[in-house]
């Protein structure tokens, strides 16, 4: 009788469909929908003549979908509603900015690092110094942002007041409502290059924490996160991931950089 039923079981088994994973959905549907930023130059910003969206992350979320051999769709994203579509399933994967920590590991699952940075700060020209010259100052950054959490405690006395995006909080920082803007260092040199009175401004070399950016999928997607990693590998290996960086922070574009980071298998 055990064998009778051990037996049908397995034939049950067999029987059934293979559960499909992100990933053969994906490949299945023909497209690769990813989170992505549309007001956070040069990561990610929309075009408003052509209503599409460009920049650093889309040229990664492009290069994945090429090798899955699929479509590429972006849908724009704020920093606190990142995961939350991701988990809803409104997108396939994030790549919009997010730093790997260990808070967010435990809700998704990150690549291997393909950005690097740290959180600094725009603020009036002579201004800042040194940390210290922060600590009892107006500092606007992003709601749900790890520059949020950072801030808050680096300089626990600091007034952190919250926006929905940077543009909106660069607008009081140029109506005199904050003496500051934090985020990422990218993140300010694209937005400070858009200011009208930007030479009135800069970025002082302080800095308050290292920032490495993951792409996000789905937690338990082990197939579809072992294949954006290749890609992100192999991007690094043959010059492609350089030629994008150069492309948004080469030193002929507006937001010059120097690339201090490889992609690595971390």
């Amino acid at each position: 009788m055990n064998k009778w039923i051990v037996a049908t079981a397995t034939v049950m088994a067999l029987s059934l469909p293979a559960w499909a994973d992100d990933l053969d959905n994906i490949k299945k549907k023909g497209v690769l929908v990813v989170g992505v930023k549309d007001a956070t130059p040069p990561f990610g910003v929309l075009d408003p003549k052509t209503n599409t969206i460009s920049g650093y992350d889309i040229d990664f979320a492009a290069a994945i979908a090429k090798r899955l051999n699929v479509k590429l769709s972006v849908k724009a994203v704020d920093s606190a509603e990142r995961i939350p579509k991701l988990q809803a399933g409104e997108v396939d994967m994030i790549i919009a900015t997010m730093t790997k920590n260990p808070e967010r590991e435990k809700q998704v699952d990150f690549s291997y690092g393909y950005f690097v940075t740290g959180q600094k700060f725009v603020v009036r020209k002579g201004k800042v110094n040194s940390i210290e010259d922060l600590t009892n100052l107006s500092i606007g950054t992003v709601k749900g942002s790890t520059s949020e959490k950072q801030v808050r405690k680096e300089m626990p006395n600091a007034n952190v007041v919250l926006f929905d995006d940077y543009p909106e909080a660069f607008k009081s920082l140029e109506s005199g409502r904050l003496d500051a803007v934090t985020t990422d260092e990218p993140i300010l040199a694209g937005l400070l290059n858009g200011m009208a009175n930007k030479k009135d401004y800069e970025i002082p070399n302080v800095t308050i924490s290292l920032e490495i950016y993951g792409i996000a999928v789905r937690k338990g997607e082990a197939r579809l996160r072992k294949e954006v990693n290749d890609t992100i590998i192999e991007m690094e290996r043959d010059g492609s991931a350089q030629k994008i960086f150069d492309r948004w922070f080469g030193p002929n574009t507006k937001n010059p950089l120097q690339r201090l980071f490889k992609i690595k298998t971390v």
